[in-house]
């Protein structure tokens, strides 16, 4: 590592094992909650089964809850933390021993705020970490830039927060190179190459995000040239005014010098050309030459706000060592041993400072030797790193010596593959998303799709109570006890689609619904279908209140998953420091996790 400042103390192997037990404790029981399908809400009487409690007690207890971890200060979070001791055994029962349904709703909203990851106490605070990394360093920030011109907010938002993690790394290891799995459109990428100057390769499976990737850098770049000049002007009017009148007497200035060497000259006492200047160079390149020269007097008509620091002269646009300097060059027009080293130092930077997008799909066992060719020292990072990709990444990380550190933040949970899922069916995969840790493995733990895919809700983001699409559930529902019964089937494995936003009624939605599945909506009168719907709508509240039981149980399942990766990075011989931080608002950015690690000098 280049730099030998201490990263903040994380929590070891023993204390996380012990977190992940408490948390196993809880979900042996309340796992039933996120694996039940709201499709099935009342063909398989769900709530009967799996809650002793009545409709409006667990609402208005989930909504209270809420409503009082939203106005608690943090000393009272604090002191509501110090109150739940040292996990479950604490708490008040929750589930009946016999029937293993919920039956304390309060003691429920507590275990699942105490098993959040903000509440477990396995996060490193993102300014402590930032911190730490500089040491005694200023950051490396060069201009004040701000991406929201170029990306929508979320990913402005979550595109610089994490540039500027990966840059304070990059520093602190000494590295130079970037590689970022699952780059997808390469905002990140880009971000990096451009504002913090490392050299990136993007790797995305899509050849068609590749592409876009590419076409969308080159426009960034662009735009990125004309904001860099306007990060650089004083917003001072009088200064503003002052290199206005400069321009214009140094114009005048040229003006009058050139007139006097044309007019001195016995040889042209008429117009001398640009080709008169530039003997030695074709009429194309003079004739590129000036059309450059009027487009930079154009743009500088039509943004008369813009003021370039430093003025562009015909000089500026010519190769290096193109002109000897002789007498007709004037104080402006003298080409510098300065001028020539800054030019070759942005030549260099432009040659070396790239983003690079590559086509590739990345598995646990693939080899970035044979992606990248000139392969160095690096790091590896992923935003948003889709399903499989975020553990293979890890894995990736510990086994290739090339990568000295990582940074991933994960989504998709659905989306893994589980080791124990499907037991009955016979499978050649020997790595799996999901668990990676060795204790988890040994418990031959297994979440399901749907837990993984309630893991994906975020508690941050819905307002409990609030915004959460209950009538297109309810209607879902509804027709799949109509499928049930009316035409004998119990498991379809096509998918109704969005066509709730489509449907001007139940009725509507039933029948388009029917259509789509294959099935002949024409022998079920309306009368029959509303009868379905008359029947279930008293019980529409069941459905709410099981939905909030989900979503507030949904940063338990994340927190399961995060300390299994968390767990798997403290277990490798060659990790030196690892750790999992906050990132983003989770308000702007749900999925706002990050692991982080870095690997032993060697």
């Amino acid at each position: 590592m280049a730099a030998s400042f201490p990263l903040p103390v994380t929590q070891d192997l023993s204390t996380l094992r012990a977190k992940l037990q408490g948390l196993l404790q809880f979900l042996r029981e309340a796992l039933s909650i996120s694996s039940a399908h709201t499709v099935d809400f009342y063909t398989e009487s769900v709530w009967k089964q799996l809650v002793d409690l009545p409709p409006e007690t667990v609402l208005g207890v989930l909504r209270r809850s809420a409503a009082e971890a939203e106005a608690r200060s943090p000393e009272a979070r604090l002191l509501v933390e110090a109150e739940m001791g040292s996990g479950i055994a604490n708490f008040p029962q929750i589930f009946c021993e016999t029937s293993q349904k919920l039956v304390s709703v309060e003691a429920f909203a507590l275990a699942v705020r105490y098993y959040s990851v903000q509440n477990l106490g396995i996060c490193t605070p993102f300014e402590q970490l930032l911190t730490a990394l500089r040491g005694n360093q200023k950051q490396r920030t060069g201009e004040n830039v701000k991406p929201d011109e170029f990306m929508n907010l979320k990913k402005s938002h979550e595109v610089q927060v994490m540039s500027e993690l990966i840059s304070s790394i990059a520093d602190y290891c000494g590295i130079k190179q970037v590689i970022d799995l699952g780059s997808g459109k390469g905002y990140l990428s880009s971000f990096l190459s451009l504002k913090y100057g490392l050299k990136v390769y993007g790797i995305d499976s899509s050849n068609t995000n590749t592409r876009g990737a590419k076409e969308r850098n080159r426009k960034l770049k662009k735009h990125w040239k004309v904001y860099h000049t306007r990060s650089k002007l004083d917003g001072n009017g009088l200064a503003l005014k002052m290199a206005k009148e400069r321009k214009v007497q140094d114009e005048i200035k040229y003006k009058v010098d050139i007139e006097g060497i044309c007019n001195n000259s016995p040889a042209n006492q008429g117009k001398m050309s640009t080709s008169d200047f530039l003997p030695d160079f074709s009429d194309s390149v003079i004739s590129n030459i000036r059309t450059q020269m009027e487009n930079l007097h154009v743009y500088s008509h039509r943004e008369e706000n813009l003021c370039f620091e430093n003025a562009f002269s015909l000089i500026d646009l010519l190769p290096i060592n193109a002109v000897e300097p002789t007498s007709l060059q004037t104080s402006k027009r003298n080409m510098s041993e300065a001028n020539k080293e800054r030019r070759k130092m942005i030549s260099k930077s432009n040659e070396s400072n790239i983003y690079s997008p590559l086509t590739s799909f990345i598995t646990a066992d693939s080899e970035l030797h044979d992606i990248i060719k000139d392969l160095e020292d690096c790091l590896m990072v992923g935003l948003h790193t889709c399903g499989d990709l975020a553990p293979n990444t890890l894995r990736i990380f510990t086994s290739q010596p090339e990568i000295k550190g990582v940074c991933s933040v994960g989504c998709c949970y659905h989306l893994l593959s589980e080791e124990f899922e499907n037991l009955h069916e016979e499978s050649t995969q020997d790595k799996w998303g999901f668990p990676m840790c060795h204790y988890l493995k040994e418990e031959r733990w297994c979440c399901g799709r749907n837990a993984r895919m309630s893991a994906c809700l975020a508690l941050e983001r819905v307002a409990v109570g609030q915004g959460l699409p209950t009538e297109s559930l309810f209607y879902r529902a509804v027709l799949q006890d109509i499928i049930k019964e009316c035409y004998g089937i119990t498991k379809c494995d096509r998918h109704v689609g969005k066509i709730y936003s489509k449907s001007s009624s139940f009725l509507d939605y039933a029948r388009k619904s029917l259509k789509k599945l294959g099935l002949d909506e024409s022998k079920l009168p309306e009368k029959v279908i509303m009868d379905y719907y008359e029947k279930y709508k008293p019980r529409m509240n069941e459905l709410e209140a099981f939905n909030m039981l989900k979503v507030v149980l949904a940063p338990c399942i994340e927190s399961l998953i995060l300390l299994d990766r968390l767990c798997y990075l403290k277990e490798q011989e060659n990790i030196a420091w690892s750790a999992l931080v906050k990132l983003f608002d989770p308000v702007k950015s749900p999925r706002c996790y990050a692991i982080i690690a870095l690997k032993k000098q060697q």
